[in-house]
């Protein structure tokens, strides 16, 4: 059985706003009693006064968790950023330095192949249909490569310039393609490349002693005397270039004055190619980790220069 709106009730609203202050509070039939309490973060509080403490303690622990939660977050924002940014300067200072003694070596190759070229000639030319493939020019070609590269990668790491580090990037890509070129083809013309170097070879021999190929001839007598051998294939290669049972006189076992035309016992007689190919297998382990070491320090470079340029892209996006 439904009450009257005159019943009794232990819930009462509060009074309205056109109420007087002497006036009964007016009834109405529900469950709750709502009074005139102030607002907690937007919602009106129970109508008693332990239930409001309570109400506003849980929604403050809520909102103080909420926002220390957003404190924490930036906080992991803040460190992630600190960290990013000391590792892209740490990786700045790295390219410098390592660029920079790039540099400094391109510079001590580049001197060394200049003092050999002005004091020494065409030194340690063999071939005779490449004369200018010279120690002095491969040494003078190969410092000024590195110097190029290294002066790209060093300037674009200190200003973070995109078109330096982009085309240091490029260079440096460019040039390991090129050696892996290189190798490849070696090995898989190997047994042509070695027919083609020895005839180039004799045909050298032609010009030993001859004016203008003061080269050649240093070169010549380096090896022979260095590798304890004679001629490209055998001592009997000098025959056909003096037409005569004579051979020069660094493939002598004792140095002396025309000892190329004593007694062919007092010679040399192990090949020279071979001698120096010898050499080459003997130390084609310490080859390998020169050129994987050359690899891998070129690979860094690419990763590097590769970050480095895409963060200061996203650098720019961000500030643009």
């Amino acid at each position: 059985m439904r009450r009257s709106s005159t019943d009794e009730t232990p819930y009462r609203r509060s009074p309205s706003l056109d109420s007087k202050s002497g006036s009964p509070p007016q009834r109405y039939s529900g469950e709750y009693e709502y009074h005139s309490t102030p607002f907690v973060f937007g919602l009106r509080t129970p109508g008693s006064k332990k239930a409001q403490a309570s109400y506003t303690t849980a929604q403050g622990r809520k909102y103080v968790v909420f926002y220390l939660d957003l404190s924490f977050i930036f906080l992991l924002e803040l460190r992630r950023c600190r960290m990013a940014e000391g590792c892209v300067r740490a990786l700045r200072y790295g390219m410098v330095f390592f660029n920079l003694l790039f540099w400094l070596g391109g510079c001590g190759i580049l001197g060394v192949g200049v003092w050999l070229s002005i004091t020494q000639g065409n030194f340690a030319t063999l071939s005779s249909s490449l004369p200018s493939l010279s120690a002095a020019n491969l040494l003078i070609a190969v410092g000024t490569i590195i110097m190029v590269i290294g002066c790209l990668g060093c300037v674009g790491a200190v200003k973070e310039n995109r078109p330096l580090l982009l085309s240091f990037f490029i260079l440096l890509l460019l040039l390991l393609f090129l050696e892996i070129l290189f190798i490849i083809l070696f090995f898989a013309y190997q047994d042509q490349i070695d027919l083609y170097a020895q005839s180039d070879l004799k045909k050298g021999l032609q010009l030993f002693g001859t004016e203008g190929n003061i080269g050649l001839t240093n070169a010549w007598s380096i090896v022979q005397t260095d590798f304890r051998c004679c001629g490209v294939n055998n001592h009997t290669d000098w025959f056909h270039v003096y037409n005569a049972t004579r051979v020069p006189d660094s493939c002598c076992l004792e140095y002396s004055d025309n000892c190329g035309l004593e007694n062919p016992g007092t010679w040399w007689t192990a090949p020279c190619y071979e001698r120096v190919k010898g050499w080459l297998h003997e130390n084609l382990v310490a080859l390998w980790i020169f050129a994987l070491c050359l690899a891998l320090t070129q690979t860094l470079g690419l990763v590097f220069s590769m970050t480095m340029f895409c963060h200061a892209v996203k650098v720019d996006t961000f500030y643009a």
